[in-house]
């Protein structure tokens, strides 16, 4: 049964197991709402279910057999947890904003009584696709036309209030990238209005955004969307600042280091779904931007200008630690892979050796490393079908280099273990064509 239906159904009926919980009254009216909603109608699995219970109070609610959230949630309203399914269930309420919080949010005051009505609590959500509920007998209720930009494609804020919360503008730009849809021309107006305040958000907030956005079906969309508001180079400065750095034609016919960047996201979405090597492709050429101009269109030694670069990104927006660390590693060497029929078989051991590539993270390293750089290549303009050689002559080379294990050296003094291994990781490397 579905999971939504049986919540619905349970409802209805008392737990057999205690003769103390008693059921909520046949007039009570419940619905599915918001994400899983649109991801329903899109034929997509929805990763959480929320409900919204018009006309009850959280006496009655408790008396049906709820269990409330520790008194009252982080954003001050009730949730109630469902007996059976352990699915969240809330009162339905309106919102006001007060204030500005610590966290850069607004502060907001909830009413939730049962004089709320569904359309009223639906009126406070972002975009129209998430202003949608579902009755229990399967009906949608869709005061915003939500179903409309759903089957369209358009994100579409449902009302003024969406701009009483900054965080929305990324929050947009995140499900561009998420479903590859475009912005309508009143909320990008809105947005661009709202993008003066992002500077005010957290770190955090900011980075749990563009994280998810890699994680995205389209993570270029969020690139664009965030330029087209104006917002891009107070979100990623140093990924804005590729807009308008030349480079050689003959190698990158798509146009500046930006274009190039959003045309690697396209081709790395469509290899792997791993949110890391998407934010490796996002940085991995913002070095470009520092090319001082009389060397232009080139870029030399870009990668290892763009190390500190996403360092202090990385430091400034509080990311994960395994983001950051890959990323850096992404900017530092994607360019050898480029080159990888050209390196001396010592100079890929070495690499090899850096990368540790002898454990089964650092294979992961060299493979993230790969997709990342295979992405690079094919992101230009006309060569988006292009093969990647480098690919499977580097993984054969790490093959090699893996064969040789430490016991082909226990016949020596521990001094010279290390230098014969090196040696015969070489010969190895070089046996690989």
């Amino acid at each position: 049964m579905d999971r939504a239906v049986h919540a619905f159904s349970t409802l209805r009926f008392t737990n057999p197991e205690s003769s103390a919980l008693t059921c909520m009254r046949s007039t009570v009216r419940c619905y599915l709402v918001g994400g899983a909603v649109r991801d329903t109608l899109m034929g997509r699995t929805p990763k959480d279910l929320d409900f919204v219970v018009i006309g009850e109070t959280p006496e009655t609610m408790i008396a049906a057999g709820f269990k409330r959230v520790g008194g009252r949630t982080t954003d001050g309203f009730p949730v109630f947890i469902h007996p059976f399914t352990g699915d969240e269930y809330a009162l339905a309420r309106t919102e006001r904003k007060t204030g500005e919080g610590t966290d850069g949010r607004g502060v907001f005051t909830f009413v939730a009584d049962p004089t709320v009505t569904l359309e009223e609590d639906l009126a406070r959500r972002d975009l129209t696709i998430n202003a949608m509920a579902r009755a229990d007998d399967g009906t949608i209720v869709d005061p915003f036309n939500g179903r409309a930009d759903l089957e369209a494609g358009i994100l579409r804020h449902v009302g003024p209030a969406f701009a009483e919360d900054s965080l929305r503008v990324l929050r947009v730009a995140r499900f561009a990238s998420r479903f590859g849809f475009v912005v309508a021309a009143d909320t990008i107006a809105m947005c661009k209005r709202m993008a003066s305040r992002l500077t005010d958000l957290p770190a955090e907030r900011i980075a749990g955004e563009i994280l998810a956005a890699m994680a995205g079906d389209h993570p270029d969309r969020f690139v664009l969307v965030l330029r087209e508001i104006g917002a891009l180079s107070m979100v990623l400065p140093e990924v804005a600042a590729l807009e308008g750095v030349s480079q050689p034609l003959a190698h990158h016919a798509e146009g500046d280091a930006l274009a190039h960047t959003i045309l690697a996201l396209q081709i790395v979405a469509k290899i792997t779904p791993d949110p890391v090597v998407r934010f490796m492709t996002l940085v991995h050429d913002v070095g470009k931007a520092l090319t001082p101009e009389d060397m232009l269109p080139k870029h030399i030694g870009h990668d290892m200008a763009g190390v500190p670069l996403v360092a202090a990104m990385g430091k400034r927006l509080r990311l994960p630690k395994a983001f950051i660390d890959t990323a850096m590693v992404g900017a530092e060497l994607h360019m050898k892979m480029h080159r990888a029929f050209e390196m001396k078989p010592g100079t890929i051991v070495k690499m090899f050796d850096s990368l540790r590539v002898k454990s089964d993270p650092g294979m992961d390293m060299l493979d993230r490393l790969l997709t990342l750089s295979e992405a690079d290549v094919r992101g230009r303009g006309g060569h988006e079908n292009d093969p990647f050689p480098s690919g499977p002559f580097m993984l054969a080379c790490a093959k090699a280099y893996r064969s040789v294990d430490g016991e082909a050296v226990t016949y020596l003094p521990p001094e010279k273990r290390a230098e014969r291994m090196m040696q015969l990781r070489i010969e190895a490397v070089k046996k690989v064509k």
